[in-house]
């Protein structure tokens, strides 16, 4: 068996920046069991898995991998996969066009417009929790202080996040996972995964980011597009306004040495959120076969 793959790194503009992700543009046929497999192969935080659609007039269906299991939604792979779709067209890829992708959460529409890719999610599903994350264990789980952190909430759309904004970019790149106390304390929350960032984040913010998902055994992610929807999205829920739009920068992955950038917006009307969008550039830098043996 020939399983062909793309390599893409997303949220970058250019090759070894970004977050990286293998796309295997034919899966039909693999077992849920080979996609797990395979994703566990790549090692990287996710790979996509693109089917036929159930629904015609959408593009294709895509299953998202990490090495732990199956997620619903995640905004880099959305993203590259749109990237890798749009090479393999026959003009090469076209500057302009716009996919529907049938995911875990339901369709998700991906536009190009040159070299912008966009994930547009329309009436979203944003969730916000009611109770707050308990501030000692969040600090813990980061090897920082309760001082350092300055505000924290839960919040998602598809994916569960625990948003921690702290003081300043210095004690962003301060923190440090650990997982023994992440294990006794935010792993039994409502949400397992941390998303830390500063800045305050008014409309138009530019803020300095990093992400964990070690629920998903993803200790640390070069570009989250997931938590940045769903951050920009709980901005606006949590938001007094019934009507707006909020719109952020977000740099990760500085720290890991895989610089990102990401670009996300959330619309509010009359007390709902509307629309979350999550974009930037992508890079495809390889491309190749996996040999298997038939069993």
């Amino acid at each position: 068996m020939n399983i062909d793959f793309v390599l893409v790194d997303v949220f970058s503009d250019r090759a070894f920046g970004g977050n990286q992700l293998a796309v295997i543009p034919r899966a039909e046929g693999l077992t849920d069991e080979l996609m797990q497999q395979l994703a566990r192969e790549f090692n990287f935080s996710e790979t996509t898995f693109v089917l036929p659609p159930a629904d015609p007039s959408h593009t294709c269906r895509v299953r998202i991998f990490t090495p732990g299991g199956e997620v619903p939604f995640a905004g880099h792979p959305t993203v590259g996969t749109g990237a890798v779709l749009a090479s393999l067209e026959p003009d090469g890829g076209a500057a302009f066009g716009r996919f529907v992708f049938e995911e875990g959460i339901g369709p998700v529409t991906v536009d190009i417009s040159g070299e912008s890719i966009h994930l547009r999610l329309t009436t979203p599903r944003c969730e916000v929790a009611a109770e707050p994350p308990p501030v000692d264990a969040v600090a813990a789980a980061l090897s920082l202080t309760e001082a350092d952190v300055a505000e924290c909430w839960y919040g998602g759309i598809g994916l569960r996040f625990c948003f921690v904004r702290v003081r300043d970019a210095a004690t962003v790149d301060r923190a440090a996972l650990d997982k023994a106390a992440w294990a006794s304390g935010v792993a039994r929350g409502w949400a397992a995964n941390l998303y830390l960032f500063s800045r305050e984040p008014d409309e138009g913010a530019h803020l300095y980011a990093r992400g964990f998902a070690p629920s998903v055994e993803v200790e640390e992610d070069a570009a989250t597009g997931s938590a940045c929807a769903g951050l920009v999205g709980s901005l606006a829920q949590r938001s007094p306004l019934s009507d707006g739009e909020w719109d952020l920068q977000v740099d990760q992955g500085v720290a890991m040495g895989r610089p990102s950038l990401l670009h996300a917006t959330a619309r509010k009307e009359g007390g709902q959120v509307v629309e979350v969008s999550v974009g930037g550039r992508a890079t495809i830098v390889g491309s190749g076969v996996i040999t298997l043996a038939e069993p």
